[in-house]
């Protein structure tokens, strides 16, 4: 379909039972996939794993808590320059993590919501032909080398915290069905490293660098089970945390998650901003995405939206269409407005 939808990730409601009733009922008919609208802590995305996870790792210190507001402790940074911050303490050549399969609580999270999904679509609630989504970070986004300020230890963590995530996978496929499912990776600091963004990194080399987890993870997954990849500019303190001057990085990026799967990619989901010109769109002629269908992170400020679409249909022809990132930091008294520029973009306005 040309106006097709997919929803990111997080929604902020308080419950799933929200998510599914009020925009998977309205918007189901137009989607493939639905996620649970990582409600609670994941609506801040990665922070909820520096609070739970690595906040009472045993091997790692705290070097930086987010700032109290009034004197009240916060979980959440409210920017990058507030966030969490760790040290690996001395001694320690490897940080491990327990309780495989549970430990970071992706797992335990996306069971709870499956049932609730599977009430709702065997209620007729939601569409039948509807697959669960469950969006996770990778490691390299999880863990980016901005919450660690000795680079050292980023090596000394990734691989553990790479062995827990596939353990969370490995539950998740082997509790829910695979024609029910649907797994995507989000990937905010790929996204920047693909544009020299990242400090102490190059552009050059930085679509390699990042494969590796997913030859792994994308790997476990049994082709039954569809995969996506979501590219992200970031929110943390605003949207968009960083604006290229094209979208060359993002469909470079693309092409390597495409390449390095070990699998079909089902689809790919690349933002784009409130930008009217031809050179920004450009680079998506150069998308190989090996089958994968591609959406447009277009749904936002929808007095121009028409244009946006129109000059990226000069570039690739076939896409469906989405929002530039999950709504967790959306107020959530704005998300009516944000649902009914769903039903606009699906009705093709």
């Amino acid at each position: 379909m040309a106006n097709d939808l997919h929803l990111v990730g997080s929604i902020p409601y308080d419950t799933v039972e929200e998510v599914f009733n009020n925009f998977g009922a309205a918007l189901g008919p137009h989607l493939t996939t639905i996620p649970d609208g990582e409600v609670g802590p994941r609506k801040h995305w990665i922070s909820r794993v520096h609070y739970q996870v690595l906040a009472g790792h045993p091997q790692l210190e705290i070097v930086r808590f987010p700032k109290p507001v009034d004197g009240v402790e916060q979980q959440f940074p409210q920017n990058a320059g507030d966030s969490w911050l760790f040290k690996v303490k001395e001694g320690i050549d490897q940080v491990r993590f327990g309780d495989p399969g549970w430990r970071l609580g992706y797992a335990r999270d996306a069971i709870y919501s499956y049932f609730v999904f599977k009430t709702l679509r065997d209620a007729g609630t939601l569409p039948g032909h509807l697959r669960f989504q469950v969006s996770m970070p990778s490691v390299i986004s999880a863990l980016p080398p901005r919450i660690f300020p000795n680079p050292e230890d980023i090596a000394k963590v990734r691989q553990g915290y790479q062995e827990a995530l596939a353990a969370e996978l490995r539950t998740i496929i082997d509790k829910i069905p695979a024609e029910d499912l649907g797994i995507q990776w989000d990937c905010s600091t790929e996204m920047q490293d693909s544009y020299g963004a990242v400090p102490g990194y190059k552009r050059d080399g930085a679509v390699e660098r990042n494969m590796g987890q997913f030859r792994t993870l994308s790997a476990l997954i049994p082709k039954e089970i569809m995969l996506g990849y979501h590219l992200c500019f970031g929110t943390l303190g605003g949207w968009p945390r960083f604006a290229p001057d094209d979208l060359s990085g993002a469909v470079e990026m693309a092409n390597g998650f495409a390449e390095a799967s070990g699998r079909p990619v089902d689809w790919i989901h690349i933002p784009v901003l409130d930008r009217g010109d031809d050179a920004f769109f450009a680079p998506l002629a150069n998308l190989d995405p090996q089958g994968a269908h591609i959406y447009l992170g277009a749904i936002h400020h929808m007095e121009r939206y028409d244009e946006r679409i129109a000059l990226a249909r000069k570039y690739l022809p076939d896409f469906g269409v989405a929002a530039y990132c999950g709504m967790g930091r959306v107020p959530p008294d704005e998300l009516s407005t944000v649902l009914n520029d769903h039903l606009k973009a699906a009705a093709g306005t």
